[in-house]
Order: structure tokens, then sequence, then C-alpha cells
């Protein structure tokens, strides 16, 4: 599969797709390919069907699992291989969407201060502050930050860029930060990486000792920093828009999601049956 996956490694580098749907899509390949002991160029539909029967009924995978081992083998057939009648027939499985899980303002104070390693706060600070995914924080320069217009640049998934709010108290932090640890010209975080930034795994291993000093008892990840970020937005009467260009979620139907876990809204919706009496008395 030597030559076959540095192809399919370059054609999902010039499709723009990003490291990590890159490496789940090799993942998802190696897999297939391990599993039937063949080349991929050797095998056809019945292949791929017999893979993902086995998948569903011996392995018993998950919706999510299945959408992403059907997403990585049509792209192996179709870009890669230019057979793309081959994952033709095999439809999206239904995802069912979770709703988020939101840290309080009061545990999102507990977590910011729960650390004394000044990388790791600002880094957290940003996540909360900005809406960044954790990606976006390790890859932040200097040059995205915009303190005329009071603004950050972020290149998001799949290198696509937008803006989001760079608050005045975040503003500070981050020229402390700049002031203290004189990070260079380019990265904001330096760190070992091959481009040069900090690592996603060092900043997964700084939050989960800062979550138990924080004596948080569930399950909090850097991405719950942003799910808390848009959830305190809408409680402050931000449009739902505005969040999702913040975000840089493509649909509405994303960003929506917020909505439905905040339920002081369901509390302040209008009686429409007891506006229907009074009209009527």
């Amino acid at each position: 599969m030597g030559k076959l996956q540095t192809k399919m490694r370059e054609d999902l580098a010039l499709k723009g797709l990003s490291a990590r749907t890159c490496g789940a899509y090799i993942w998802v390949v190696r897999r297939f390919v391990k599993w039937h002991m063949r080349s991929p160029a050797q095998m056809g539909e019945a292949e791929v069907r017999r893979y993902l029967l086995h998948l569903l009924k011996e392995c018993n995978a998950s919706p999510a699992l299945m959408k992403l081992t059907i997403a990585g083998i049509k792209f192996l057939y179709k870009v890669t291989l230019r057979r793309p009648e081959v994952a033709a027939a095999f439809a999206w499985p239904k995802v069912p969407r979770r709703l988020p899980e939101v840290l309080t303002e009061t545990e999102v104070a507990a977590l910011l201060n729960a650390t004394d390693q000044r990388r790791l706060r600002t880094m957290l600070r940003i996540g909360y502050g900005a809406g960044l995914r954790i990606s976006e924080v390790c890859r932040l320069q200097i040059a995205d930050i915009d303190s005329a217009r009071g603004v950050l640049r972020v290149r998001g998934k799949g290198d696509h860029e937008r803006e989001t709010v760079l608050a005045p108290a975040l503003l500070t932090e981050l020229r402390d930060w700049y002031r203290w640890a004189r990070p260079g010209k380019t990265w904001l975080f330096p760190g070992q990486t091959a481009a040069g930034h900090i690592s996603v795994h060092t900043v997964h291993i700084g939050l989960r000792e800062a979550v138990l000093r924080a004596g948080i008892k569930r399950r909090v990840t850097f991405h719950g920093l942003r799910h808390a970020f848009a959830t305190h937005l809408l409680e402050r009467g931000v449009e739902l828009c505005v969040i999702q260009h913040m975000l840089g979620h493509k649909s509405i139907k994303t960003t929506g999601l917020y909505a439905q876990v905040r339920t002081d809204l369901l509390a302040r919706t209008p009686d429409l049956l007891a506006g229907l009496s009074a009209r009527v008395q």
C-alpha cells in the first residue's frame, strides 16, 4: 500500500482537507486493506460491502465510525483510484447529534485559574474568550492579532480563514504573554512540531492536569471551552448568525445546537395560547 498511500496523502492535501481528516482517512483505508490482505486496486464493491458488514455486525461499530469509514473508502476509490462506482452505492449512515455539555461560568473560571503554567493559561483563555478549536490556538501567529480592529484571524478546518472577536481583556492577556515569553516573529506559541508551533498533545496533557486541580468531576475537553463561548454569548443576547461566523460553522444548523442547551430560552418562550385567550375575551 506504500505508493498508493503516498498518492492518497497527496490527493488529500490537494483537496485542502485538515491534517486530522487526512490522518483519519488513511487510518480507515489501512484497516480496510489489513482486513482483506489485498490491495484496494484489486478489490471492488463486493469487498467494500463485506468489510462494512463486518464492522457493523461483528464489531458493533458506531454510526460515527461507519460514516468515517465510508467517507475514507469513498475518497480512496473516487479520487485516488478514479473508480467512483465502487463505493457510490453506499449511503451515509445517520449519526445522532448529541447536545454539547456546557461548562458553567463558575467552572470556566475555576479551570482558567487552576494552572500556574502561563502558556497553558493563556491558551485556555483564548479558547474560551474567542471560541477557537485547540488546533487553531496552537497555530496562532503573531500577525493574526489585529489589535486595531479588535479581531483575531483564524485558520480553521481545511485552512479556511475567518475572523473572531478579540475582546480588550483578551488583547491585554496576549500582550502580557508576548512581553513575558518573547515567542519570536511567527508563532504565538512556539513548540516542537515540524511547523514550529506547540503540539495539540502537549496542550491536552496540561488541560487534564488543570481539570484535576480545578476539581471538576465531569469530562472536560478543550472543545468544551468553545461550547461555553457560544452558549454564554447566546445567554447575553448575541445573535446566532454572529456566533456562527465567529465559530466558522458552514451551516447555521450546527450553531443552532447551542440554542437547544439553553433552558432559560425555553422558560422565556411566550404563552401563545394565553395570548389567544385574551383576544377572544
